[in-house]
């Protein structure tokens, strides 16, 4: 397949699907991480000291992080269709590890590991 006709074939169900779970992975993460600055930094002597601001930080970046490789995958899945099953993994594990950066609202999660799942079954 010719990159033009990768191209030509443009966004498809799993890759639509993935692109807006990213998306929404990755402003969950910047949402968690501007919640927690903005309303609970003066309290976290409370929460634990600086580990609850360190653990909340590293949250936010897995959110943030693994959505943009999951915005990534999606992209992937577009342009090259002959990878869809490799990327199709990618978008996958990182759909499941944004859990730990509170998975996109949940939405995003879910959104990402169905079209990661649409992508790995794809012929």
């Amino acid at each position: 397949m010719s990159k033009i006709e990768s191209v030509k074939e443009g966004f498809n169900v799993p890759s639509g699907l993935s692109l807006a779970g990213g998306i929404i992975i990755v402003l969950g993460g910047i949402a968690s991480g501007i919640w927690h600055t903005a309303f609970f930094s003066q309290m976290s002597w409370m929460m634990g000291g600086p580990w609850f601001n360190a653990m909340i930080a590293g949250t936010s970046i897995i959110g943030i992080v693994s959505g943009a490789l999951v915005i990534l995958g999606a992209l992937m899945i577009s342009f090259r269709p002959h990878e869809s099953h490799m990327w199709g993994v990618m978008v996958l594990v990182f759909s499941l590890l944004s859990f730990f950066g509170m998975g996109g609202f949940l939405v995003g999660a879910i959104l990402g590991i169905i079209g990661g799942s649409i992508a790995l079954t794809k012929r």
